[in-house]
């Protein structure tokens, strides 16, 4: 009997050997979890398998924090965790208590270069023993790689939405961290980059009002000014941005488009419908037709810009003079209804979990048949909009006055649309065997996708009226704020040129349970008492139980 039990004891032994033998030579985890939180995508572990050099991710979100801040702190540990198990050594990271220095003035250093760095500390006021608390947190992280350093913000969420509690902005921070940190080391590490030609020959936006996209961009492409007229084709790109044209394309610049379009080119299009025009009274204006020649082309592709202009009750201001005090002008910052706030998305990974978007002067936009073409809505206005069909008068009095809520019924507007699939040419059956053109021409090419936005305005970054210098896109200085109108480009563009990419992580989705505090309260005292009489209950049971089996079995014996 001994001598089979050793055997059994043996062979266990063995097994958890050659178990622990197999595990050194063949890697694989399971994630259990329902919504799969502990699993990252297949672009963050081949990016990752890759690193040949060890990148530092120095994290912020440490100290005493509130439990919500908690359990994204804790969410970034086990993310980095998950990271160093494909990178191994090459993930190194640190949590650093910024708040823990006593020193103020290096505490103010500190701070300021996390500032300048892009790293936006956080007070937080909380209550402990009926006493207000006032917390420093910095919701951030510095990665580190080849003398390199690229600031992340880990505190990214819709921070807008009316309704939107703090556990749902944490929330949707949990379930950005491993974009936000994978897209970082990508741009330490990226070592071919992608092509990218800003279009230019037709009034577009100039380069300095594009000036901080291109320097975002340039992080993870070679970007290039193109002026379309004088190519001739767009051969060796990438992708292209369109970005708020106010003359007619020529049909030979629109040919290029079309043919680097269904050829598998990726392109973007900020496109206005309507352009301010007349002045009326010195108050208002007219927005007419903007005659671009696009419309063919993108309605072959699957959209049309409709001729309107859409105003929306959530919106953002303009300042106005309201009247005089003595000889002073009053100026007060207005809602104005033109400018509209959209915080309403699809959940593709473009836009999922993206803050406002600042828009300007906006139409929305049709789909119409597209033979093998996907149409996603990108962005919507709220449902309290208005839609003026061309002529539409801009009144600048409208500011001044309360709005008729019948009036803004419409619902919500789509203003941008990804379109993906193979493109049919807007040149088929117009391209002759004699044109020099037909040896190259191509009716239908590779797959491909655009982004079609009805704003010409939302890659525009403000300027500095007094030094010319460029702002950060979707900042606006009236009212002080900045909105996520370069993350919505950045993202789009990641995701034309790679969608498989690291893009694929803003797909997550983490479910959050709270508890229902209303049920806690009815439900305390009754759990509280269950939690203190249970365990009592079952060691005197226990007792009185093994006191009966040991009187049973003496008196067996007996």
């Amino acid at each position: 009997m001994k001598r089979k039990h050793l055997l059994q004891f043996a062979v266990g032994i063995g097994a958890v050997v050659v178990l622990n033998l197999l595990a050194t030579r063949f890697f694989f985890r399971l994630d259990l979890t329902e919504d799969q939180r502990y699993t990252i995508a297949p672009a963050t572990e081949r990016m990752l398998e890759k690193l040949d050099e060890p990148v530092l991710v120095t994290v912020y979100l440490e100290g005493n924090l509130p439990p919500a801040f908690k359990r994204l702190q804790t969410a970034v540990r086990e993310k980095l965790e998950e990271f160093k198990a494909y990178a191994g050594d090459n993930i190194r990271y640190r949590f650093e208590d910024i708040t823990a220095e006593t020193d103020k003035k290096k505490l103010n250093e500190k701070l300021y270069n996390l500032i300048q760095q892009g790293i936006q500390p956080t007070n937080l006021v909380d209550k402990e023993d009926g006493k207000t608390v006032e917390r420093l947190v910095v919701p951030g992280a510095v990665v580190g790689h080849g003398g390199k350093d690229v600031p992340v913000m880990l505190l990214r969420g819709n921070q807008r939405t009316k309704g939107v509690g703090s556990e749902q902005i944490l929330n949707q921070s949990v379930e950005n961290v491993e974009y936000e940190l994978a897209s970082a080391i990508r741009q330490l590490t990226l070592k071919q980059k992608k092509r990218i030609g800003v279009v230019q020959g037709y009034g577009n936006l100039r380069p300095v009002q594009m000036a901080d996209l291109i320097t975002s961009l340039q992080a993870y492409y070679d970007v290039f000014l193109v002026n379309l007229p004088k190519q001739e084709s767009l051969q060796g790109l990438d992708a292209v941005i369109v970005a708020k044209p106010d003359s007619a394309f020529t049909e030979a610049d629109k040919y290029k488009l079309d043919q680097f379009i269904v050829n598998g080119g990726r392109a973007l299009f900020f496109v206005d419908a309507l352009k301010s025009d007349t002045v009326l009274r010195g108050e208002s204006t007219l927005a007419i037709d903007n005659d671009l020649n696009l419309d063919d082309l993108l309605f072959r592709y699957g959209a049309r810009l409709n001729r309107n202009m859409v105003q929306d009750l959530n919106s953002g201001a303009i300042p106005m003079n309201v009247g005089k005090f003595g000889e002073q002008p009053q100026i007060q910052l207005m809602p104005w209804r033109f400018f509209p706030l959209v915080n309403t998305f699809s959940k593709h990974p473009i836009v999922r979990n993206l803050d406002a978007v600042y828009l300007h002067y906006t139409g929305n936009i049709d789909t119409v048949r597209a033979a093998g073409i996907r149409k996603v809505p990108l962005l919507f206005t709220s449902p309290y909009s208005r839609i003026t069909a061309a002529p539409a008068k801009i009144d600048f009095n409208e500011a001044r006055r309360d709005p008729d809520p019948k009036q803004f019924q419409a619902g919500p507007q789509p203003v941008a649309y990804l379109l993906e699939g193979k493109f049919r040419s807007l040149y088929a059956n117009r391209i002759t065997a004699a044109d020099p053109r037909a040896k190259a021409f191509r009716e239908y090419g590779q797959p491909s996708a655009i982004v079609v936005c009805a704003d010409g305005d939302l890659p525009a970054n403000e300027t500095d009226p007094k030094t010319g210098r460029p702002a950060t896109l979707g900042y606006d200085r009236f009212l002080n704020a900045t909105f996520a109108n370069k993350d919505f480009v950045l993202h789009a563009v990641d995701y034309l040129l790679d969608p498989n990419g690291v893009i694929a992580a803003r797909t997550k989705e983490i479910s959050l349970r709270p508890l229902d505090k209303l049920r806690i309260r009815d439900e305390r005292t009754r759990w509280q008492l269950l939690n203190l009489l249970l365990p009592v209950a079952g060691v005197v049971l226990f007792g009185v139980g093994r006191s009966w089996w040991r009187k049973r079995k003496e008196a067996a014996v007996v």
